[in-house]
Parts: structure tokens; C-alpha cells; sequence
């Protein structure tokens, strides 16, 4: 899910680290998300089975990769 956008609309929740609980694989650079770390949880509101968490630069930069080139 590169470009969630694809899906249509989308709820995007940023959990404070209080609430990271578990440990999440980020889709756009495949590390981890410790539990403890604040990040986004961006739902398909059609989809919400393909609900990802991202880490919050990644999300916050997913626009601007590769428009430099």
C-alpha cells in the first residue's frame, strides 16, 4: 500500500505512543514500529481490513519521494 490514495478515502489516526501497543511493520519502508513509538494508522474507509500503520515521516513524506528527480 505505497499510495493508499489508490483506495479512495481513507482515516488516517495518529496514535500517541501511549497507545502503541504492539509492534507494526511500516509499508513504505519496511522497518518496524516499536510499541512506544507515536505513528499513523491509515484505514481505507472502504477497505478497513487493509488498515496499515505507518511511521509518521514516511507518511509525512510519501508525496515528496521521487519528485526531486
Amino acid at each position: 500500500m505505497l499510495d493508499p490514495e489508490k483506495l479512495g478515502e481513507l482515516e488516517i489516526r495518529f496514535l500517541q505512543p501511549y497507545q502503541a501497543t504492539k509492534m507494526y511493520l511500516c509499508p513504505n519502508c519496511n522497518r518496524d514500529i516499536p510499541p512506544g513509538t507515536g505513528h499513523y494508522a491509515v484505514v481505507p474507509v472502504d477497505a478497513p481490513d487493509l488498515r496499515r500503520h505507518w511511521h509518521r515521516g514516511c507518511w509525512d513524506s510519501r508525496k515528496t519521494r521521487g519528485a526531486k528527480r
